[in-house]
């Protein structure tokens, strides 16, 4: 006998359309037999960064080997994730984890998880994101495998949970009772937490007994304000306009400009960029597209990170840690036969963006 996409016997599964890409999810009517649901979380959570610095810290570090943060890090790193304590202040830390996985063209798809852990090590929240690409499986496979270990690993039961609701939400989507305009949704309780798991956000873990209410949201050790930026970019040949605009295009070299903000200052900042190596020199100069240097870079960690970003550039290869106190990812795809002569083109992202908060 077929069990029907509801599932109201056990839990209501309402449906729900994205909104403002993903960040507010609006229910839209629950399926037929289930009772009212509840809307799922708002990411970010209401106010969680409405308030004044509160001994904010954004110079990153790894992530330490024990209590809370060792222990829901440890399946991650252990599986070759990258793991930082990316920021804290007086209330709480964030944990920031990502994967990049190739697909069979070397664009590089990433996942990410994020941790907020409290002023007495327990942890507030959690993310693990949906994966942005077909690399490396099924999506709702990529999601537990990622947080069913992380999770059991400091409550007990969360992760046979974790793993069995996915694993039952994945085949009833596969029963094709979805319509194509819509995204499913599935949420539970136990006594640790709140879950909610779409094909849209991945999996939001909200602790039962969460306080943390001013979350961490610096960024100035290692980051400039985006005004300030705007002219340098503007001169190596991006198109800038800002405000509004936090996305420039460089038409010459297929290049773009993202960050992700806080007001006016930068928070995070991703950027594309090519090199052509031939025989051993680097023929397309960085400061062809920042003829200033990376401006949009604190003095303190510019030369540092500059100084990364070139060696991949020469070696064709990628990179993911902790540069003067900034996470650095750069992920490389390249081309060419020889050691000496090749092209490669960079996505390098500089920061982590503030938790809950797109893009990841």
């Amino acid at each position: 006998m077929s069990r029907p996409h509801s599932m109201a016997a056990r839990r209501c599964r309402p449906v729900v359309r994205a909104i403002a890409a993903g960040l507010i999810v609006m229910i839209l009517g629950p399926l037929a037999g289930c009772g009212p649901s509840a809307e799922p979380p708002p990411l970010p959570p209401a106010g969680v960064y409405d308030h004044a610095p509160a001994g904010e810290n954004s110079w990153a570090g790894p992530v330490p080997a024990g209590g809370t943060a060792g222990a829901v890090t440890r399946s991650l790193r252990e599986a070759g994730w990258f793991c930082a304590q990316v920021r804290a202040n007086a209330d709480g830390r964030a944990l920031w984890c990502r994967i990049g996985r190739p697909d069979q063209v070397g664009t590089v798809h990433a996942q990410v998880a994020q941790f907020l852990l409290d002023r007495d090590d327990r942890l507030a929240w959690a993310w693990f994101s949906s994966v942005d690409g077909p690399a490396g499986g099924p999506a709702d496979a990529q999601v537990a495998a990622a947080a069913a270990p992380s999770l059991a690993a400091i409550w007990s039961g969360a992760g046979d949970r974790v793993r069995r609701e996915i694993d039952e939400f994945d085949r009833d989507l596969r029963g094709g009772t979805v319509r194509h305009d819509e995204i499913p949704r599935t949420s539970w309780r136990d006594g640790h937490a709140d879950y909610n798991y779409s094909v849209l956000n991945g999996l939001v873990v909200t602790a039962r007994d969460d306080s943390v209410r001013r979350w961490p949201f610096g960024a100035e050790h290692y980051a400039t304000t985006m005004s300030s930026a705007v002219h340098d970019l503007r001169a190596g040949g991006y198109d800038c306009f800002y405000p509004p605009q936090e996305s420039c295009n460089r038409p010459q070299s297929n290049g773009y400009f993202r960050v992700t903000l806080r007001g006016d200052q930068i928070v995070s900042a991703r950027f594309g960029i090519g090199t052509l190596i031939e025989s051993g020199r680097q023929r397309h100069l960085l400061g062809e597209e920042f003829p200033r240097g990376l401006t949009f870079l604190t003095e303190a960690v510019r030369g540092p990170i500059t100084a990364r970003i070139e060696e991949c550039r020469r070696s064709g290869t990628g990179f993911a840690g902790i540069v003067a106190g900034t996470v650095l990812i750069i992920d490389a795809r390249r081309g060419g036969t020889g050691a000496r002569d090749f092209a490669a083109y960079f996505d390098i992202q500089i920061g982590a963006p503030l938790a809950a908060t797109l893009p990841i």
